[in-house]
């Protein structure tokens, strides 16, 4: 554009200017024409007034004179302007930020300093980017979906793909690349064709690719995976977890029971925990049949996983530590996860399946593909009284299914009388492990149970412990986390939120001489003057207190078969 004739450029806009004075019409914004100062040789910006993210422009200013030998250019009001609103070169040349952000209109102005000091200005518009596809592969993961993956560049927050004359929303997304998961029976062909589109400001399609997708080799729609075997007879899960618990966890009033967090609109059912458990151990749920929520939770390590990251669909590791889920049901606040991001166990039992690193599918996935299995539909029968499977339903009968998963058959239970009365501790423990009880309780001890409390022990609320000095992970909001409950901790193997400790041993000295001084380290965990609490454990006493924690293992409860893989 530099090399445009000033004058050419000055009668167009002439002769322009007086056709719109003598006919009133109104006109577009012509891209080379700007606001100007009043001085009689006035100023002009020539350019382009909308630019893409992505690309750079070069602006001219003409009707300049001998005098306007320099020249200031700014964005915004900013002399060669800044990240955020884009750049400007002492020449003129406007490179917009890299991303098109909450600044979605620029004013870039020029201003001699010299002679008159003459001022010009243009109001320019900024644009999502051109969405560039540089490759593109599809492949069936014989689940009865096709898994596309694009890449490229210029990709933006509301771009979705256009396969087969389809939009489609991405399920994994990044500037760079998108994951669109398709039933396979809507792309028959194993040649498809493929393009992105960003959305308003300045929306754009790419180019469309050609994709070819591989096909699995197994020709079925939902492979299989076996059916479950269950008993003639249904478990009675209602009898083990609500009609007939022990008084010290059933005890109307007691200390459990009024932490008890099941919706009256989701009550334990036979049927529907005997649902939830198929679903529990069934990777249909997962994008490719290779994942379950029993993946994670395992039975053998009190539902919780030994490795500190999980492995999901694609080998990726989740974010945090899988916790042991026994006793969910008398967590008092019914939010669920470290960082209680889901409000309720029904809301939190669909958050794996959706998860793209976990499970990979969509609940508008999960529910077809499900219906597609002979079995399913007179479980959702039995349990709810249609064949129908929905996501609803799928979260009502995992979440019966989990808080179902009371324990309470340990050597710490077998100390309570079946008929309420006083627990008998010293006639069931060893010596050590009495101590243990000591310190834990905090008579005359560490005071464990202030967090971990009542029977069922489980936490009251989330904490912030003091794992780091400075806060890594925020959690639930300054470094805070909820606590899953003791029980069966023995068997975990794997502590904390982000699974840094491999043994008891670990964290009962973290306790005793690591807590660090967070500044929104819990009250708990403080002496009366702020500093961290120090136990001064003997090494006796953490040895007692590991036994003590070994004493809630409940042997039956990992073996149950109510508990167990169905498949």
């Amino acid at each position: 554009m530099r090399t445009q004739k000033a004058n050419y450029i000055g009668s167009v806009a002439l002769v322009f200017g007086i056709i719109l004075f003598t006919t009133g019409c109104s006109v577009q914004k012509n891209s080379l024409l700007s606001s100007t100062s009043s001085s009689s040789a006035a100023l002009q910006i020539v350019g382009a007034t909308s630019v893409r993210v992505g690309d750079s422009t070069d602006y001219t200013l003409q009707n300049t004179s001998t005098t306007d030998t320099s020249i200031a250019w700014s964005v915004n009001g900013i002399n060669g302007g800044t990240n955020a609103t884009g750049t400007i070169s002492s020449s003129g040349v406007y490179v917009p930020p890299s991303v098109l952000g909450t600044v979605q209109h620029v004013t870039i102005t020029a201003t001699s300093a010299t002679g008159s000091s003459r001022t010009a200005s243009l109001n320019v518009e900024l644009l999502n980017p051109l969405p560039v596809i540089q490759s593109a592969i599809g492949t069936d993961t014989g689940a009865g979906f096709v898994d596309i993956e694009v890449k490229g560049t210029g990709f933006t927050t509301g771009s979705s793909a256009t396969i087969e004359g389809v939009t489609a929303t991405a399920r994994a997304f990044s500037s760079t690349s998108m994951q669109i998961l398709l039933p396979a029976t809507a792309l028959p062909s194993s040649v498809i064709s493929v393009a992105v589109q960003n959305p308003q400001p300045g929306a754009a399609a790419s180019e469309a690719v050609v994709v070819s997708v591989t096909r699995a080799s197994r020709p079925s729609i939902v492979p299989d995976l076996g059916s479950p075997n269950l008993p003639t007879t249904s478990y009675d899960y209602v009898a083990y977890a609500v009609t007939s618990l022990p008084q010290h966890y059933a005890a109307p009033g007691g200390a459990v029971a009024v932490t008890d967090n099941t919706p009256v609109t989701n009550p334990i059912t036979n049927a529907g925990a005997t649902l939830g458990r198929v679903l529990f151990y069934d990777k249909r749920l997962s994008v490719n049949n290779t994942i379950a929520c029993a993946s994670c939770h395992q039975q053998a390590n009190g539902f919780a996983d030994t490795a500190s990251l999980s492995k999901g669909v694609q080998g990726g590791l989740t974010g945090r530590h899988t916790p042991g889920i026994s006793n969910a049901k008398y967590y008092a606040r019914g939010h669920f996860f470290w960082d209680e991001r889901a409000n309720t166990l029904e809301d939190q039992v669909l958050q794996p399946i959706q998860n793209p690193v976990e499970m990979g599918m969509t609940l508008a996935d999960v529910s077809p593909k499900l219906a597609a299995v002979n079995f399913y539909p007179a479980l959702f029968q039995a349990a709810f009284g249609s064949p129908d499977v929905t996501s609803d339903r799928i979260s009502k009968a995992l979440s019966q299914f989990v808080r179902s998963m009371v324990t309470y058959h340990s050597k710490y239970d077998s100390a309570f009388a079946p008929n309420g009365g006083p627990p008998n501790f010293a006639g069931v423990f060893t010596a050590s492990e009495l101590r243990g009880q000591t310190l834990f309780e905090g008579a005359g001890g560490v005071g464990c149970a202030r967090c971990h409390g009542t029977a069922a022990h489980i936490s009251a609320t989330i904490q912030n412990n003091g794992l780091d000095l400075v806060t890594t992970d925020v959690g639930a909001g300054n470094g805070q986390f909820k606590s899953p409950s003791l029980r069966n901790v023995a068997l975990r193997g794997t502590f904390m939120h982000d699974g840094r400790f491999k043994s008891l041993a670990e964290v009962v000295e973290f306790y005793n001489s690591g807590v660090q001084a967070n500044p929104n380290l819990s009250q708990l965990l403080r002496n009366p003057n702020g500093t961290p609490r120090r136990l001064n454990l003997s090494a006796q006493d953490k040895t007692d207190l590991v036994a003590f924690l070994a004493t809630l293992t409940d042997n039956s409860f990992i073996t149950d078969p109510r508990f167990s893989n169905p498949f």
